[in-house]
């Protein structure tokens, strides 16, 4: 429980004034569906998932708002109720939703605070983000944190385009507390050269990371 309320708080202070976050276990036994919610999946995926949406409703009552089911669209992404806006993220541990009142942006994901594989550098880097990490000690964690400021700005980006793209479409200037995100192509409601702000921080384990107004 600590463990989880220090994330929330954490995530609280990376996100702006309105935002409500809340928290869960995302390992089994499962929190209950709400109707419509439904997922065939196996019970460790079905727990991450049932996790996140009780995290989520529960973020909604502390924004006033009533708790309302989360169900899956077609394309994977949940459907929010009418008048807010919210991301979902989990580890193997740990689960954090976060929501906001609409017209805003708000993408958040956390990932264990370990170095990214070297393999995975082509495939999730840019040319430019390798030659910024060369020579750097910590190198493979400020990868991860690029990964995971590529996963919030994606999450938080997706309802306005309703695009699939891949690492490349994001270039990410970090620094020490935030980063910019900068689209390297033209998507639907962002052009090349579009950028989004967030905010990162190393806490319990866990890189955390979030893209919000």
């Amino acid at each position: 429980m600590r463990r989880l309320l220090a994330l929330s708080n954490a995530a609280r202070a990376l996100l702006p004034a309105g935002a409500a976050v809340a928290s869960g276990d995302p390992r089994p036994p499962a929190p209950p569906l709400w109707p419509g919610e439904n997922l065939r999946a196996s019970p460790a995926r079905r727990a991450e998932f049932a996790a996140g949406r009780a995290a989520a409703r529960a973020a909604m009552i502390a924004l006033g708002h009533p708790a309302a089911a989360i169900p899956m669209q077609p394309d994977r992404a949940p459907l929010w109720p009418p008048g807010l806006v919210g991301s979902i993220t989990h580890s193997a541990t740990a689960c954090l939703a976060a929501v906001l009142p609409i017209p805003a942006l708000i993408g958040i994901d956390l990932e264990p605070a370990t170095a990214l594989e070297t393999n995975l550098w082509s495939t999730i880097l840019r040319p430019e983000e390798q030659a910024w990490l060369q020579g750097r000690a910590d190198a493979g964690l400020l990868a991860k944190q690029i990964f995971s400021a590529k996963e919030a700005t994606y999450k938080a980006q997706y309802p306005v385009s309703k695009t699939i793209f891949g690492f490349e479409a994001i270039r990410i200037s970090l620094t020490a507390t935030d980063f910019t995100a900068t689209f390297t192509t033209s998507i639907s409601g962002f052009h090349k050269g579009s950028t989004l702000h967030g905010r990162h921080c190393l806490t319990e384990n866990h890189i955390l990371t979030v893209v919000a107004p």
